[in-house]
């Protein structure tokens, strides 16, 4: 069994290995490629700071490049009895480079490393559940384009309420998504901030270039104080947790709406059968099982902020073991959420709408609102307009009035869908999130 990088001359309980390993194998190989870019880039650094020779830093940079290749071909394992990625790239350098790989790790902990490791995860992760948002938001406007002036009830307290329209409604939610994935560029902003040169919390008497590295990432900024960027640990986590609660409240909502929606006693959607599932003794039934399984994964997922806090609570700077749970968090939310937009994706597009519900009688009560402003606009004040309909429906005499036109931004027959199709562009052009891929790619083309 190989050595841990810590471990002394006394062998380590098999026990309280097994224990203390726990699944991070499991979660270390999503890390693996970002290890990769991290060793690049610190290699690159020692390179320029005089603590490895130009050879040295060539064949390091020529080992990770085809290490890299088998991490993108799926044939990087972490091998048995191998701590984690980090120890298992180090071995394979060594293996590659000799002494140089004995090297790397020079000016560097641990912590450092792993913290840089996931600060690159979560920016990919938030990248690709920013262009998911997107994509969301196109279908949501075409929906919202297509059924424009088409009546859809308006609901308060779950009670027949005023006329809307699934214009409106589609484009609520679209709007929704740009709030969504601002949240989602603001994570990404506060978490793209460079950890490296921090070490085990304290710095090092290495004389690092800690701005290289940050430029080399593709790191916006620099945590400045060593024991600031290691108190990132948990935050980083919890920063991009409640990016995906947002996100998830949103989808949740919408999910229970369709649900709602689509039963009979609503009837305002129709539901492609082969979307639905049916009931083992109910021929009639098409059951939107797929958007209660939306409602129920986002509701776990709107606890995930609420589950990373109780982690790091009550914890004094510096690093803790009980970080390494965190991935057991995290990583599967991530997982989850990008399935749960993948499938809002593809089934929103397919809900067709009944166009015909304006002729429903139990929605005649919907219009008691224009019929009270039309007294307003013949000229009778307000509240003897709201009391004269009142009357009118309590005695069983209301009629239904001719429907008002909407003329203000964001109502029924104004939503105003190029204005959020700008909103959304506007929000779209303030952040790139995927150019720091783009400099992190450079270091591998550059080897």
């Amino acid at each position: 069994m190989d050595m841990k990088l810590w471990q002394k001359d006394t062998p380590l309980d098999r026990k309280i290995e097994d224990f203390t390993v726990g699944n991070d194998p499991l979660y270390d190989l999503e890390l693996a490629e970002f290890d990769v870019f991290v060793n690049l880039a610190h290699a690159r650094m020692l390179t320029e700071v005089g603590l490895l020779d130009g050879e040295e830093g060539k064949r390091l940079k020529q080992a990770l490049v085809q290490i890299h290749a088998s991490i993108k071909a799926g044939k990087f394992l972490i091998e048995p009895g191998i701590e984690d990625v980090h120890s298992q790239l180090e071995k394979l350098l060594t293996e590659a480079t000799g002494e140089a790989g004995k090297k790397i790790h020079t000016a560097r902990s641990r912590n450092d490393q792993v913290l840089a490791d996931l600060k690159l995860y979560f920016r990919e992760r938030l990248a690709g559940m920013g262009d998911q948002v997107v994509a969301l938001f196109r279908q949501s406007m075409q929906q919202a384009e297509r059924y424009q002036h088409i009546f859809m009830p308006g609901y308060t307290h779950l009670q027949v309420a005023m006329p809307s329209s699934f214009g409106l409604w589609f484009s609520a939610y679209a709007e929704n998504l740009i709030d969504d994935l601002q949240w989602i560029q603001q994570a990404f902003r506060l978490i793209n901030q460079n950890p490296l040169g921090s070490a085990a919390g304290y710095g090092s008497s290495f004389p690092v270039n800690r701005k290289l590295t940050t430029e080399l990432l593709g790191f916006e900024r620099l945590h400045i104080n060593s024991i600031h960027a290691q108190m990132q640990r948990g935050k980083s986590e919890m920063i991009g947790s409640m990016a995906i609660a947002s996100l998830a409240h949103t989808l949740n909502k919408w999910a229970y709406d369709i649900c709602l929606y689509n039963g009979q006693n609503f009837a305002f959607f129709n539901l492609p059968v082969s979307m639905t599932t049916g009931s083992s003794i109910m021929p009639h039934k098409k059951n939107p099982d797929v958007f209660e399984l939306i409602r129920a994964k986002t509701n776990q997922l709107i606890t995930v902020p609420q589950q990373v806090l109780q982690l790091i609570q009550n914890l004094p700077a510096g690093y803790h073991r009980d970080f390494q749970l965190l991935k057991e968090m995290i990583f599967p939310a991530f997982d989850t959420i990008q399935k749960v937009l993948d499938l809002m994706i593809y089934a929103v597009g397919a809900i067709e709408v009944n166009e015909n519900l304006s002729e429903d009688e139990r929605y005649r009560l919907a219009y008691s609102v224009d019929a009270v402003n039309q007294l307003v606009m013949q000229g009778m004040s307000f509240r003897d307009a709201y009391h004269q309909v009142g009357q009118a429906v309590r005695s069983g005499k209301f009629q239904k009035p001719e429907a008002m036109q909407t003329t203000h931004l964001g109502s029924v027959d104004h939503p105003g869908l190029n204005e959020i199709e700008a909103k959304m562009k506007e929000v779209q052009n303030e952040l790139n999130m995927h150019v720091p891929r783009a400099i992190m790619q450079s270091l591998l083309d550059s080897c």
